[in-house]
This record gives structure tokens, sequence and C-alpha cells, in this order.
């Protein structure tokens, strides 16, 4: 049987206290097997140290104890750098936020991850991948356009194809639909799914919308630094 593409053990992550040389627990002993294309939702209350989950899956920070494999390499064995090619050719990030580049266009925009990679053949299909992609959400259309000429809906939907531009294996999503409107999160929590099949890529999403969550494979509850199904 396939191991999980994803698979967490006993993770924890602490962080100094003020109060007599401490350590303020965050995570305590998180376990989560993931397979190729599956889909998650991680809710919880704010706080509840989501987000800094997301982060060391997504290798952007290290948990303090436990480990983490990814296409069953383990990830704590692997130096900054090589952390660095993980993160730029494995996983795909889409954030509240859709930190465009404002004076690119959407095209230009959605290839910048691929400066990166040291495939010479991603490389040469790369922008015949960004065309097709655009176009299946939606956007072909706005191939020239900069950020600023685009609804928020629009921009973050740019924020997607670049985040699969790699191929990923596996997709994280922090608070995607955060800053939309209703109609515009619907639409992009319908496309996540769609996208989830379409490019068999692992989706693990951080969200307080219920009606996001519920598209999910699954819910797991981060609550009192523990991951409860």
């Amino acid at each position: 049987m396939a191991e999980p593409l994803l698979r967490l053990c006993s993770v924890t992550k602490d962080y100094p206290s003020n109060a007599n040389g401490g350590r303020l627990p965050i995570l305590s002993g998180i376990n989560l097997e993931l397979n190729r294309g599956d889909s998650l939702a991680i809710v919880g209350p704010s706080g509840s140290g989501k987000s800094t989950l997301l982060n060391i899956i997504g290798t952007l920070d290290r948990p303090s104890s436990g480990k983490v494999f990814l296409a069953e390499k383990d990830l704590s064995t692997l130096d900054d750098l090589a952390l660095a090619e993980v993160r730029n050719i494995q996983i795909g990030f889409i954030f509240q936020a859709h930190h465009l580049l404002p004076q690119c266009t959407v095209l230009e925009n959605v290839l910048v991850p691929t400066l990166a990679s040291k495939d010479k053949q991603l490389r040469a299909h790369a922008p015949d991948r960004a065309k097709q992609l655009l176009k299946r959400v939606g956007l072909s259309e706005r191939l020239d356009h900069r950020p600023g000429h685009l609804s928020g809906g629009e921009r973050q939907r740019v924020a997607v194809v670049r985040a699969l531009i790699n191929k990923p294996k596996l997709l994280l999503a922090d608070e995607p639909t955060g800053a939309l409107d209703h109609a515009s999160a619907l639409n992009l929590g319908q496309l996540l799914t769609e996208l989830n099949r379409e490019e068999n890529v692992t989706l693990i999403v951080v969200t307080h919308a219920a009606d996001l969550a519920a598209k999910m494979g699954g819910v797991a509850e981060l609550k009192n630094g523990r991951l409860q199904n």
C-alpha cells in the first residue's frame, strides 16, 4: 500500500514565554495523514494555531518536536536551502491576501514561481500551462492586465493559478476567501474543489467559512493545541 503523501507524527510547537523563561504551547502532538488528492478543512477559534500548523506543513516554520513527511521524505532532515526547493516545487500556497506583484501582468505573476525551478522542461512548458489554467479559471482575457485592474475575486483566482503552476503535490490555502465578498467566496470555494480533483493535488484549507469547509473531503478542528476529527 502506498505511503500517505503527507504525514505528521506527534508535531508540537511552542514559543518562549515571558513567564520565568517558560514555553507557551501552541500545538500539542498533532498527527495527520493525507493521501494524494485528498482535501481537508482545518477549522477552529482564532489564535488556536491553525496558521502555525499550516506554516509547519508548508516548511515555512519548523516544529519544536515531531516529524513531517512529504512524499515519504522526512523534512526535518533537510537544510533551509533544500526546504526552499521543496516549498517552491512541491507545495503551492494561497493566502488571504493575494500577494501579486503590482508591476507585473497576470501572466507574469503566474510564472514567477517557475523562475527558480531547475526543471528546464517545466520552465519551457510553463507559459502554455499558465494560459491553460488561466483559461480554466475564466481569466483568458486578462493575461496582460495588471492586478490593480482586476476585481478581488479575479486577483485571488490568479493567486490560485500561480500556486498550481509548478504542478505541486500539496496545495495549502490560509483563509483564501477571507477578503472576498460572499459571491466571490462561493465561486472560489467551488473552483478549489474542482481543481483539487482535476489536478489530483492534496488540498488543505484553513478557514472560518463553514460553507467552504463543507466542500472539503474532511474537516478537522484545532482546539487546545490538538487536531480533532
